[in-house]
């Protein structure tokens, strides 16, 4: 079913949607990449595919935000309750970056570079739609 699924952000965000991290393979050079890209930028080929990664990764870099988007503090981030944001190295070696979760955003010294983490994915409420969003927690 995947292959005849066109890489788009849409379908990456169906994906998540239903609980599941995907990736796209090019299926000349074998690279992968994270958010999915439907032309492979290394060997510029067009052919590829969806593959299921394992939602498991280390914490590359982060940054704890306390000036945040409005959709943010709708949902109760600022000044006084900031969140975490981070690169994630997957298991399969893309990088993407996503909110943290599992961490303490009020004591930044306190998170380590190399954490293992976990795919967890959330939504967030936009009017009367529930939007999926990638997040890692702490494993």
């Amino acid at each position: 079913m995947e292959q005849k699924t066109l890489i788009t952000s849409t379908n990456f965000n169906v994906f998540l949607a239903q609980k599941r991290l995907m990736a796209s393979k090019c299926r000349k050079c074998g690279a992968l990449f994270l958010p999915p890209r439907a032309i492979c930028p290394t060997c510029w080929e067009s052919e590829l595919e969806w593959v299921e990664l394992s939602g498991k990764g280390k914490l590359a870099a982060f940054t704890c935000i306390s000036i945040t988007p409005t959709w943010m503090a709708a949902a109760g981030y600022g000044r006084n309750n900031p969140y975490c944001s981070g690169i994630i190295q997957t298991t399969e070696g893309p990088k993407i970056a996503c909110r943290i979760e599992g961490v303490d955003a009020r004591d930044p010294e306190s998170i380590k570079i190399g954490t293992l983490v976990e795919v967890d994915i959330r939504e967030r409420t936009q009017g009367d739609k529930k939007i999926p969003y990638l997040a890692f927690k702490v494993a």
